[in-house]
């Protein structure tokens, strides 16, 4: 594993002799905007692992994506290599279905303190909640990004992370009410308390995830990848292109379907991701929204 060959799948070229919040806020963007969201892996008949050599081949020599356990686990070394002080937590996934949150950590995040201050990082959740930069840890202090606005609230030993959308107008109205356009404006995330958490703890719940023909992951293959002015999506055999238009406070949304004799080409083009086995789509009914 070397550090220079990760700076070079991102394309960061600048000092990292210190761990400072600029340094960070660019590594963590330029993450999102290089390194896809996606779990292809599952419907390749291949097995994601928290092994961090294999992860650091799969995302950085072999041009793949991966999720949280694999893009936040890396982000992790990496910080630890740029010699940050970190600390890995475990979060709960908001289920709107259910109205509250997931009973199992199943998305790792890392809190990084600089000169005193915590942030927290996360360059692997994707789609239109995808944070570009780290969020400081203040309780209820509103931080706009270029995806909406995050905030952070301290409720006792949790913390919550939401986040406040734009609406999104989708291109064909006859794509208007397909079951990943997100129509929620303020939306809940994920919660966490501050409890150090190592990869051992999330080898169970990622197990269960990309075996249990209920899981989200099982149900849908996704690929999504940050843009400079939004992001791009293929869930199942749907594409979709995301514009953020803060100034019309909306975001404007095309959704295609891609036949699979295009798919490959496809996720080569549009996210730079080559797959080595047989890759079978899946977009089955499931909690997942862009």
């Amino acid at each position: 594993m070397d550090l220079r060959g990760y700076f070079n799948r991102i394309g960061f070229t600048g000092p990292y002799d210190k761990p400072d919040l600029d340094t960070l806020r660019t590594v963590h963007k330029l993450h999102v905007m290089t390194i896809p969201f996606e779990n292809l892996s599952i419907h390749c008949g291949e097995k994601n692992t928290t092994d961090l050599n294999i992860i650091y081949d799969k995302l950085v020599k072999s041009n793949r994506g991966g999720w949280c356990c694999e893009n936040n686990l890396l982000f992790s070394w990496v910080l630890k290599e740029m010699g940050y002080k970190y600390t890995t937590l475990g979060s709960k996934v908001f289920n709107k279905f259910q109205n509250d949150f997931y009973p199992v950590d199943s998305h790792l995040i890392n809190m990084v303190e600089i000169d005193g201050k915590p942030y927290i990082t996360d360059v692997s959740y994707g789609v239109s909640c995808q944070l570009w930069y780290p969020l400081e840890m203040i309780s209820g202090k509103d931080q706009p990004q270029p995806p909406g606005v995050f905030r952070l609230l301290n409720e006792g030993m949790t913390w919550v992370l939401e986040k406040t959308s734009r609406k999104q107008v989708v291109k064909d109205k006859a794509n208007a009410n397909s079951s990943l356009i997100d129509k929620r404006l303020v939306k809940k995330m994920y919660c966490f308390p501050l409890t150090p958490r190592n990869k051992e703890h999330f080898v169970e719940t990622l197990d269960c995830l990309q075996t249990s023909p209920d899981s989200r992951f099982v149900l849908k293959s996704i690929c999504s990848l940050q843009t400079p002015n939004g992001f791009r999506a293929l869930i199942g055999w749907t594409y979709s292109e995301i514009i953020y238009n803060p100034e019309e406070d909306s975001d404007m949304v095309d959704m295609k379907e891609i036949p699979d004799c295009e798919i490959e080409a496809v996720l080569k083009e549009k996210f730079n991701v080559v797959l080595v086995n047989k890759f079978t789509p899946k977009n089955k009914k499931a909690n997942y929204c862009m």
